[in-house]
């Protein structure tokens, strides 16, 4: 018989109620409460730190209509499942839920999925749990700390630095991380050493290899002086070269674990180009469903806010089915590989997974977005590889012998695929040393010494933090939890604390003398021990150790004592932001320009405001060389926010383009190769029409334009490859008409780069 009334579930999103009420079935009503529906006031603090700490809870206002229909709906159903996020933060969303509906314990019932499939579904709906209070605890105190520590210290630097600004615990210490990489920078001092490299042939053989200088048979040397390398380089030179030893072996490469939250973001950012918080939102619709041909909706991968590395039985078994049907036995290890999870790490859900190993990406693509394919292609070949067998290296080391100095030559190559079929981690330098193979020696053998060279080199100071790095660096000191990496990095630099250049995260003004007011009044707050102290008492707070206002109070004494001192310390004092100061000269009047920030962004402007009013954006200098005149390529913005490349002559030149040049050379020519622009990975491509890599404009993957899609009335009218060809070799008008005006500031749906001959003469976007 039917049930009289139908059960109500309660999740976050449409798209995940969709998913799973199809798999519940007539007898639930699946509905979304659109995320946090009560929290803390913005116009006040909300915390009554007098009384206990005690948190004052509302209704958010924006969703008063969500808000009575959830009551309407509860009020007539028999069960009301809450069925938000399996973390913290969905645990306080289903008690505020809870309290905001007014439910009875008896009424109200916890569940949690760690993926949406419709095994899981339908067993996690038929083991109900109660709230667990002291994950909701753990995020009381989370966000009541943060709370306290934004509406406390935010005041103070509006009042003594600048009005808009903002102090977080954990975006305090990623900001002091950035400062502190780019002090490291400005102090390092590099050293000069030296390499040197011998070409050798064999005597009796064909047969040549590049050994590279090591030492002696006793010990490894550095070589730090032209000196001493020319001392070695007249020594061999009057005596003959032998092969001491030939070692062979093989080398074992094991594959990388299942991603967690930091590392996926990490791949994803190295690999995709994707920002922490594009990963996490992409990340996010694979685990609430897709659809998908034949099957419906289906949830792709397991809950993606984890740092837990374990592996269920089911998903290692099915692993094992499919990488021995698909691949072979051979690759498929003597046992289920187990990875253990680092100390500290909450370990409540499952490694990041695809669901099910059987929808591989290529069976799937048709139904993903190209964001969507991608992330779970780097998911699924993660998992996969990681239950694979190693990759089997042949290794060779050749050691040759000249006046008692010892030279070595390496090469390995690849034996036996193993995991490396299905997947491999990318890097963060992006060029690996390619190793030539090396002849067929013996030991004892002769050969000669047919060329030396030497090379000049200086040590390098640590490099900036990317995104990826950065994460890294937060999850090994323990700040932060993988739900706060990407919404930290998206705070520091949407606060300016931090800009990005290229790839890299590069403190500014403002951040360095927030960073230093933070260090020199609040060391606590911004201490990375302290903070990642603080860390472990939430998660001791989470398995029941200690109680939440306990730690409140226990950090909110010094707090208040360190405010009190900052603000005696700073009476009658305001900090003044120096001005940033570029390498560009205004040309106008000759000043050194500085930065300023507008509504469009970073700009640079002249300090000789107002009787000097010139601004012009900011250029970064990109690797290469003009492919026309051999000056530096700098990137640009245009007047609408978009990015192009064009030569540092400007109109002297004349070379811009829309496509992004690269550190590659084309081996034939010479010249610098360019790529689209865009997320992912992109294949360079030689612009220049009297080489033999060239690739026409037609071949380089740019998006058609539709009919009627354009810049210009003209457009419309012509074939989209016609249209393309014209605007790449249009001149700069010389009256400026409206619509040609319009065409300017807008960034062309298809980007363009240069002509045949390399330099575009299309119209240069206007800049801001």
């Amino acid at each position: 018989m039917a049930k009289s009334k139908t059960d109500l579930v309660i999740v976050e999103s449409p798209a995940k109620a969709r998913t799973i009420e199809k798999y519940l079935g007539p007898n639930y009503h699946v509905v979304a409460s659109m995320g946090h529906l009560r929290d803390l006031p913005k116009s006040t603090m909300g915390v009554d730190i007098e009384n206990g700490f005690e948190p004052d809870y509302q209704p958010v206002k924006a969703r008063e209509d969500v808000i009575a229909d959830l009551k309407k709906r509860a009020q007539s159903a028999d069960i009301v499942y809450l069925a938000t996020d399996p973390d913290r933060e969905g645990e306080a969303i289903s008690w505020h839920l809870k309290e905001l509906l007014e439910l009875s314990d008896e009424k109200a019932k916890r569940v949690t999925f760690n993926e949406i499939t419709k095994k899981v579904v339908s067993e996690s709906i038929q083991a109900p749990r109660d709230i667990d209070q002291d994950l909701v605890d753990a995020q009381q105190a989370r966000r009541i700390l943060d709370r306290i520590v934004g509406y406390k210290l935010s005041p103070l630097l509006w009042r003594k630095v600048r009005r808009g600004l903002s102090a977080g615990r954990v975006q305090s210490v990623a900001t002091r991380m950035v400062v502190d990489r780019e002090n490291e920078i400005k102090s390092f001092t590099s050293e000069e050493y030296w390499n040197l490299d011998v070409t050798l042939d064999r005597t009796e053989k064909a047969g040549s290899f590049v050994a590279r200088f090591h030492g002696t048979e006793a010990k490894k040397i550095e070589l730090h002086s032209e000196t001493q390398v020319d001392k070695i380089v007249k020594e061999i030179s009057k005596d003959e070269f032998y092969i001491k030893t030939v070692k062979r072996g093989e080398k074992q490469r094991s594959p990388s674990p299942p991603f967690i939250t930091s590392t996926l973001q990490q791949e994803a950012s190295r690999r995709l180009g994707m920002t922490p918080k594009r990963t996490m939102s992409i990340a996010q619709q694979l685990y609430e469903g897709v659809d998908i041909t034949g099957e419906g909706t289906v949830g792709l991968i397991t809950y993606m806010r984890t740092d837990s590395l374990r592996l269920s039985e089911d998903a290692t078994r099915a692993a094992k089915d499919y990488i021995i049907q698909h691949y072979g036995r051979d690759y498929y290890p003597d046992k289920t590989r187990v990875f253990k999870t680092k100390s500290g790490a909450q370990d409540a859900h499952e490694a990041i997974r695809p669901s099910s190993v059987e929808l591989s990406p290529e069976l799937i693509k048709k139904d993903l977005t190209a964001d969507q394919y991608r992330l779970y292609r780097l998911i699924w070949g993660r998992f996969t590889a990681c239950q694979m067998a190693n990759a089997v290296y042949d290794s060779v080391t050749i050691d040759a012998i000249s006046a008692g100095y010892l030279f070595r030559a390496n090469n390995s190559e690849l034996k036996f695929s193993g995991y490396t079929a299905v997947y491999e981690e990318a890097r963060d330098d992006e060029i690996a040393d390619r190793e030539k193979p090396l002849p067929d020696l013996r030991e004892g053998e002769k050969v000669t010494l047919t060329k030396t060279d030497k090379e000049q080199q200086f040590t390098q100071p640590p490099s900036r933090y990317t995104e990826a790095t950065l994460i890294r660096a937060m999850e090994e000191k323990g700040i932060g939890r993988p739900s706060t990496y990407a919404p930290t990095i998206s705070t520091i630099t949407g606060r300016e604390y931090v800009v990005k250049e290229g790839k890299y995260l590069r403190p500014t003004v403002l951040g360095e003398v927030v960073t230093e007011l933070m260090v020199e009044r609040f060391n606590d707050i911004v201490d990375l021990k302290f903070t990642a102290r603080m860390e472990e008492t939430l998660d001791n707070v989470e398995e029941g150790t200690r109680f939440w206002k306990d730690v409140l109070a226990e950090f909110y004494g010094d707090f208040d004592n360190e405010l009190i001192k900052a603000e005696a310390a700073l009476e009658g004092q305001h900090i003044k932001i120096p001005d940033e100061e570029s390498d560009e000269i205004c040309e106008k009047c000759g000043r050194k320009m500085v930065v300023k920030s507008g509504r469009f962004g970073r700009f640079l402007a002249c300090p000789g405001y107002p009787e000097c009013g010139f601004t012009k954006p900011i250029v970064v200098e990109m690797p290469g060389k003009c492919p026309k005149c051999g000056s530096r390529i700098l990137k640009r913005t245009s007047k609408r926010g978009f990015a192009y490349y064009a030569c540092e002559r400007g109109a002297d030149c004349g070379f811009m383009t829309w496509d992004v040049p690269v550190k590659e050379n084309c081996p034939e020519c010479g010249k610098t190769l360019f790529k689209l622009s865009g997320k992912g990975k992109k294949t360079p491509f030689c612009i220049n029409d009297q080489c033999p890599n060239f690739l026409p404009e037609d071949k380089r993957g740019y998006r058609k334009k539709a009919e009627g899609e354009g810049d210009n009335a003209a457009a419309k009218k012509e074939p989209a490859e016609k249209a393309a060809k014209k605007t790449a070799t249009t001149k700069k008008p010389a009256a400026k008409k409206p619509a040609e005006k319009k065409t300017a500031a807008k960034k062309p749906a298809a980007k363009k780069s240069t002509s045949k001959t390399g330099s575009a003469k299309k119209t240069t976007p206007k800049a801001k």
